[in-house]
Parts: C-alpha cells; structure tokens; sequence
C-alpha cells in the first residue's frame, strides 16, 4: 500500500465505521480519522424509527460497537465534527472547528439529510427522524398519546405510523402515492399494508399532498390537505423523503448530482470513494446507476471501497450487489431480496397474504427480479438465489 499513510473516513454512522474496519481488517497499519457529526459514538439507525421509538430500546442498546471494540481499531475519532468542505489538490478535509485534516485516501459516508417542507418547521410539535436526537425528541412528545399526522408513506414513514400507533398516539398517515410502500413493493403488497395499518387503527389518506401547516401560540395545530380536509394534530412527523449529504463538497471536484457520483469501484476522484447512502454508482448487471438506501448496502459497499482503495491499480474489483432490505410493522417483517421495478409482475409462491405468511416474486418477462418474504424469513431463503438483476430497469434503492 504505497503512499497511504493517512486514511480519513468522514461519516460515522454504519457504512464509515465498516469502512474503518475494513481497512484495518486488509492490513492497514496507518493512521486512521473517523470523522463524525455528531456527538454520539456510532449507533444503528434503523431501531430509530422502531424500537427506539417505542422504547423497547434505549440508546445504549443501538450501539454500533462498544468502546473496546473502537478503541481496538487504533483510530482517531473526531465526533461532534461537521465536514465543511474539501481540497482534493491539497488532499484536505476542512472541519466547522476551522481544522483541517490532511489525508492519502479518503472514503465518503455521510449518508442523507432528511428533506423538509417549505413551510412549518418553525413550530414546535414539528418532527424529522434521521438522528438519534431527532428520535428520544419525538418519542417524548409521543408518551404523551397525541394527535399525530406522519407525511409520508414509504419506509420511514409507514414505520413511524406504526411505533406511534403502537404507543397509543391517535395516528393519520398521508402520502401522495396510492397506497403505503407501493413504490418499493408494487400495489399487491401495498395493498396489504395499508390493510394492516387499518386493522390497527391508522387513518389513512393517501392520494393527497399537503397544502399548508397550521399553527397557534407557536405550536402545530393542523395539517391542510390540497383537498381541504383539515387534520388537527398536535405531532407532526415529516418522512417525505432524504437528500444525499453532498452540501460540503461544493468546489471540491468530487462530481455530485444524486449522491456522490462514483464508477463502479465506488472511486470518485483519485483517491477519494464513496459508500453508503451517499454514493452514487454504475451496477455492472444494471446498465444504471443506483444510489441504495438500505442498511444492509451500507455496511457492503463500505468493505468494497475500503477494499478498492487500498488494491494495487488494475486490481479494484466492481461492485455489483442484489440489494437487501427490510421493515418492521406490528408484528409483521417484510424482507426483499432484489427489485420491484415498475412493471414487474407479483406471483405468490409459498403461504397466503391472509395469513400474513408468504413468499412473492417479482418477474419482469421470465426472470426473477426480485423475492419479497413476509413473516417468512426462513421459506425467503431458498428463493433469493433466483434473483437477477433486472437490466436497465429503474433500481433507486428504497
């Protein structure tokens, strides 16, 4: 590993601590910086919108990593440091502090900012999810069973409906889509989503954007639906969606658009890789570029840029990987191994959705794209294998 003496990661959440032990774990005996925004030791976020939330968990118990295992890695943890830019002439990180950290190789694992409305932030009883903060935030407003509206109804937002209904809260989800997690799913499974929110006594109105955000005495009061409707709401959590967090690399030459545009061995500049939420890369079996958000992907890709970073050149290896990814609700755990691109057709081939016990496939033609488990962990396992990657299909991660 010529010329690599100092190794820098700047994100401290999965995919830059799996990065920084890849590193060690290939042989690098250099020094190491892992810069983190926040204060906290590394932690997991997905318990955030679950069990964190509901309180099965405390933040101890979402740890990444304990403190023998961190200090093993001989690393220099820079926590509570926001990245505000970077010299790739000059091989620099700069920090908010006004330091900046000089590196051979850099690995990019800042993952995503979470997107807000144009309106209503302001007001108390306002909530995004993305950091822990953000989280024991909201679970304290829930203890208290409000009125709470969730905008959005994908991933983070079907879940967050369900901790809070779970706690007791009095719960509207809204999203402009049809149906819950129609576009990581397809209408099938969609379908009995929002039938199990349903059965839970979530109010739903999907089809509907919001049209303003009502306040009094500078809390929330309501949410104002495009069609009129008018839900009071003492909560109001907003999962409309993430940005990559590329904001610090403006000037720098690392070329961004939806995340960090990487090749296919996550490379972005000479000497500088990606991973995570934030890269952005050419899948060799797609012909497309994709940017996955899942947990899974974080913890992969960090290992293969780790990997690629420190190979000899003409020795980097693509990544190419089936995507992995999954949800809680109630007592449900939906896991998808692979793709539900638009158009894909869903066959049931093990258990019945009445049950809430089942196995579908999602084919494009006569390939497999995709295998979705529904409480069905084990059965899901003898039918990944048969996922391929759909071709050109639209793949953005979920």
């Amino acid at each position: 590993m010529p010329g690599l003496d100092h190794l820098v990661v700047v994100g401290a959440s999965a995919a830059g601590l799996s990065a920084a032990e890849a590193l060690r774990r290939e042989g690098f005996t250099g020094t190491l910086t892992l810069i983190g925004e926040e204060t906290h030791a590394p932690y997991d976020r997905p318990p955030l919108s679950k069990q964190l939330l509901t309180g099965d968990r405390q933040p101890p118990d979402i740890a990444l990593r304990d403190d023998a295992a961190i200090e093993g890695l001989g690393l220099e943890l820079r926590s509570g440091c926001r990245a505000t830019g970077l010299d790739t002439d000059a091989r620099t990180v700069a920090l908010a502090d006004g330091d900046r950290v000089r590196y051979d190789g850099l690995i990019i694992a800042t993952g995503l900012r979470p997107r807000h409305l144009p309106f209503g932030h302001d007001l108390a009883g306002m909530h995004v999810l993305r950091t822990l903060d953000d989280a024991l935030a909201l679970r304290a407003e829930l203890a208290a069973g409000p009125r709470v509206v969730v905008l959005g109804a994908g991933f983070l937002g079907s879940e967050i409906a369900a901790s809070a209904r779970e706690l007791g809260a009095d719960v509207t989800l809204v999203d402009a889509e049809p149906a819950p997690l129609i576009r990581q799913f397809g209408a099938e499974v969609a379908d009995l989503v929002a039938a199990s929110h349903r059965d839970h006594g979530v109010r739903m109105r999907m089809g509907r954007k919001v049209s303003d955000i009502e306040g009094a005495d500078g809390r929330v009061t309501a949410v104002v639906l495009d069609d009129g409707t008018r839900l009071a709401a003492d909560v109001v959590v907003v999962a409309i969606g993430s940005v990559p967090a590329v904001d610090w690399l403006a000037g720098s030459g690392v070329p961004v658009g939806d995340g960090v545009l990487c090749d296919e061995y996550c490379r972005a500049a000479p000497g500088v890789y990606a991973a995570g939420d934030v890269a952005n890369w050419p899948h060799p079996g797609l012909g497309a570029r994709v940017r996955f958000e899942q947990r899974t992907n974080a913890g992969e890709q960090a290992m293969a840029a780790a990997r690629n970073l420190l190979a000899e050149s003409g020795q980097e290896t693509p990544y190419a990987p089936t995507p992995f990814g999954w949800t809680d609700h109630y007592d449900s755990k939906i896991q998808i191994h692979g793709w539900c691109p638009i158009g894909a057709r869903t066959e049931i081939v093990a258990g019945d959705p009445r049950e809430r016990k089942f196995v579908a496939l999602y084919r494009i033609g006569d390939r497999v794209v995709g295998a979705l488990g529904w409480n069905s962990a084990r059965t899901l396992r003898e039918y990944r294998g048969r996922v391929i990657a759909p071709g050109n299909a639209d793949a953005h991660g979920g």
